[in-house]
């Protein structure tokens, strides 16, 4: 599958925005749990603190999701990142997915989840295409 210009000459993703909104909230699921504590402190409320255990799935599902994309929806994923952080520009899309595809060296669900604020960069990615988060949002919550 190629990029696909489209009438006015600009690329676009090969991802659909809900799969892209999918990681998003994914990705703030995983990032809003702590580790396990022995005894909360005074001014915690451990009945409202996401707490991570081993046999949460939220990781682990995420994980699958991602690997389960094909490739030109997995380098399309790595460059909206990009994008979200600024590295290209909304209009170096082609070149940002073809550097995502010739420089992948690790699977992209441990290259992503690596990354610190994932769900923010790709939220700012789709915001720069003129996505709303919000909307492609709506069929998965």
């Amino acid at each position: 599958m190629q990029d696909e210009e489209t009438d006015d000459g600009e690329y676009r993703l090969l991802i659909a925005p809900e799969k892209v909104a999918q990681v998003i909230v994914r990705a703030r699921e995983v990032d809003g749990k702590v580790a396990r504590w022995d005894t909360p402190s005074d001014d915690a409320d451990a009945e409202s603190i996401l707490e991570a255990r081993p046999s949460d799935m939220t990781e682990a599902e995420l994980r699958e999701f991602i690997g389960g994309l094909n490739n030109d929806e997995k380098a399309s994923l790595v460059a909206l990142m990009w994008i979200g952080r600024e590295t290209y520009g909304v209009d170096e899309l082609e070149e940002a997915i073809e550097t995502a595809r010739a420089e992948r060296t690790t699977p992209t669900e441990d290259y992503l989840l690596g990354e610190p604020l994932l769900a923010d960069y790709l939220e700012d990615g789709l915001n720069a295409f003129g996505v709303s988060v919000e909307d492609a949002e709506q069929g998965i919550l």
